[in-house]
């Protein structure tokens, strides 16, 4: 059996389940007697757009932000392109622009909103009195601390006009449909893209706690935002939000028993160890690297051949002067752990093509990785130290390159135990 291979396919598996052109359509609303207006921010939104278009009959309108190179062909609906993960002035025009297309709408029109992950870096609008620099220089330094999504996307909540339930409460009257593709463990409605039609039960006090705990450096301005309270999100039991609707379309545990078919159709045992595994990303690492041992040397708790199968979002704390990457990192971490080990390969791979702030998914290694690297002197500890999966990979031909893969489901990590030589 070609290992790579099967780990590559169940990937694929993966990406293919949360295409919203299988799973948006199911979802879309009754058509209303006023408008029907389509918004939505994230890598996934553009051709969420585009299955909406395909699929619905009547008339409608929209706008939708996305990241540089996401973009998918639309008629009826804008598409505007913004960065991620560091937010840039496109991001914050198209979110203005947001605001007012769903300003002065009735209770006969319909507001469907498209978002999936991504979509807190695209809609940067400040609240008064911050500026764009402010929120680029706050997400830098949240990238690099080591917070979890989760906890990112809460101080990010009370610096923004537009998220934590607040598009959503700029649409009032009229009736909202959010459709989610989840990338956010737990598949907690107000962390994915900020949860801008979400209402929000965080605090200000709760995103400066976060600021303390991480020991982030906040613009004067955004300090003075967060203790004063001015920047509290719309809470849960807003009349504005009265009546709105959820429905996730997509999420991480779908991908994984997408992928875990194609594993099993190959004659391999998966085991789906959870889909909303966090933590640091090294750290993750040598803990499955241990299980995978425990599996090759005792037949316990699995017996091999088998796959380690997992989703969620680790966290990269940046100490050195590597590139980063949950994915190639928690796969060194984890190659090094089980110190070429025969019959265990590995592949771990962000859903949306890109790992950190690399246009690469994640990486592949086999039981020869540490061989090669100390072939090529490369010391896989040292890269490891400086935080460069990236680099570590590329140099032994085994990054994972999908191209912009136009969805999210966060990060997929499988571990591969082959069975015993007889």
């Amino acid at each position: 059996m070609e290992y790579k291979a099967l780990l590559k396919a169940m990937f694929d598996a993966a990406i293919a389940a949360a295409q919203p052109e299988l799973c948006v359509p199911p979802h879309l609303p009754a058509a209303p007697r006023g408008r029907l207006v389509v918004i939505g921010a994230g890598k996934a939104s553009a051709a969420m757009a585009r299955a909406v278009e395909r699929a619905w009959p009547g008339p409608l309108e929209g706008l939708v932000v996305t990241r540089y190179g996401y973009a998918a062909a639309c008629e009826r609906i804008e598409i505007v392109e913004a960065a991620h993960p560091v937010p840039d002035a496109a991001g914050e025009r198209a979110a203005r622009r947001m605001l007012d297309l769903v300003g002065g709408l009735t209770p006969d029109d319909t507001v469907l909103c498209l978002i999936s992950g991504g979509g807190s870096a695209l809609l940067p609008l400040p609240l008064p009195g911050i500026t764009l620099e402010d929120k680029q220089a706050v997400n830098r330094a949240l990238l690099a601390s080591g917070a979890s999504i989760g906890e990112m996307n809460c101080v990010r909540r009370h610096l923004s006009a537009i998220k934590g339930g607040r598009l959503a409460a700029a649409c009032h009257p009229a009736h909202v449909l959010t459709l989610l593709i989840s990338d956010v463990p737990g598949d907690e409605p107000c962390d994915i893209a900020s949860g801008p039609t979400v209402a929000d039960p965080s605090t200000c006090a709760d995103a400066l706690e976060i600021v303390r705990r991480y020991r982030i450096a906040l613009p004067g301005k955004v300090r003075e935002v967060l203790e004063s309270g001015a920047g509290e999100s719309v809470k849960p039991g807003d009349p504005r939000l009265a009546g709105h609707e959820l429905r996730f379309v997509a999420t991480p545990q779908m991908a994984l028993e997408a992928a875990a078919r194609v594993a099993r159709e190959a004659g391999v045992a998966v085991h789906i160890l959870g889909d909303s595994l966090e933590g640091e990303a090294r750290e993750v690492g040598k803990v499955m690297a241990g299980m995978a041992l425990q599996v090759a040397r005792r037949g316990q708790p699995f017996a091999a051949p088998c796959v380690l199968l997992s989703g969620g979002e680790t966290t990269v704390t940046v100490r050195g002067d590597g590139r980063g990457g949950r994915n190639v990192e928690f796969l060194l971490a984890a190659a090094i752990a089980l110190r070429g080990e025969a019959g265990v390969y590995g592949l771990a791979g962000d859903t949306d093509g890109v790992d950190g702030q690399e246009e690469i998914a994640g990486a592949y290694f086999s039981p020869t990785t540490l061989a090669r690297a100390f072939g090529k002197e490369i010391r896989p500890m040292q890269s490891l130290d400086r935080n460069d999966g990236h680099g570590f990979f590329q140099a032994l031909g085994d990054a994972i390159v999908t191209g912009p893969t136009l969805t999210n489901v966060n990060d997929f990590r499988a571990i591969l135990v082959a069975a015993p030589e007889r």
